[in-house]
């Protein structure tokens, strides 16, 4: 893996006034991932767009320093156009996540689809793009070669361990979805994973064909800048082990008829909160670390 660079510190011009904004969004992201413990107390639906509006305003804010605010426009339409497309056709079909719907947990629907579902997309879309692009060494101001297929295919992967993490828990416990038949990871269907890594890598795919030859601000952003978008990631699997199902709660049962312990459940979760997200915001982590200034 070739090595790359980063700003130095003397010539590190990016806006200092969005950082507050930003440390502000990472706080209130972590309030309602603990909050999410306390369901009884705090509106669900409260807690849900705080989990969804935290990212997607840190995204904007943050993906504007290098791709401007048309390229953060782009990404969004991107995310919002192919995931509710496919969210709904497979609601319809059954293709590509499997056959489910959406209760009224996240709130309004576009057509079979919460919106807030949809706004998702573009906050943990952001987060897991930055961080395959800082482990795979690509700051530099333009992308293309390889890294025209190889960003998309990380950034997919960090990805789809989020929704590995989360999906048995808002299907299961939290109720935002219901799978008609089941599935073996917890009631959650394979063709799930599958079909997410199809929509968020054509996602991925199109935003870097969109970034093909274009040139970015990277000179202007320091290592802590980048930092904030690893640790919102951490907190957003740190945040996997603050769920606490009431105590009566042993046992669910999917859409098969099939009985899942709750335990299980919560400790799956963990395992790939702690070994998969975990690894791969460590992974940033240390890669960030290692990165040679630039002298300008």
């Amino acid at each position: 893996m070739s090595d790359f660079a980063i700003a130095s510190p003397a010539r590190t011009r990016h806006k200092v006034g969005a950082t507050p904004i930003l440390w502000a969004l990472i706080t209130i992201y972590a309030v309602a991932r603990v909050c999410q413990a306390f369901p009884d107390r705090v509106p669900m639906l409260a807690i849900v767009g705080c989990h969804v509006l935290a990212p997607l305003f840190f995204a904007f804010v943050h993906g504007a320093q290098r791709y401007g605010l048309r390229g953060m426009i782009v990404f969004a339409a991107l995310c919002l156009i192919i995931g509710n497309t496919l969210e709904n056709l497979s609601v319809r079909t059954g293709f590509p996540f499997g056959h489910y719907h959406f209760t009224d947990v996240m709130g309004p629907k576009l057509f079979n689809v919460p919106i807030l579902l949809g706004l998702a997309y573009i906050g943990l879309g952001y987060l897991s793009w930055t961080l395959a692009l800082i482990i795979l060494g690509d700051l530099g101001d333009r992308l293309s070669g390889a890294r025209l297929v190889t960003m998309p295919l990380v950034a997919t992967f960090i990805m789809v361990a989020w929704d590995l993490s989360m999906d048995p828990i808002w299907s299961n416990l939290v109720h935002g979805w219901t799978w008609h038949g089941g599935g073996g990871y917890f009631g959650v269907p394979v063709s799930n994973f599958l079909g997410w890594y199809l929509t968020v890598y054509l996602i991925f795919q199109s935003f870097a064909l969109y970034l093909r030859g274009r040139s970015t601000e990277v000179c202007n952003i320091s290592s802590s800048y980048w930092r904030m978008a690893i640790i919102l990631y951490g907190v957003s699997a740190a945040g996997n082990l603050f769920v606490i199902p009431p105590p009566s709660l042993a046992e669910v049962v999917d859409g098969a008829g099939v009985h899942w312990s709750v335990s299980g459940i919560l400790g799956a979760s963990a395992l790939v909160s702690i070994f998969v997200m975990g690894a791969f915001a460590l992974l940033a982590w240390v890669r960030l670390t290692d990165a040679k200034p630039l002298d300008y």
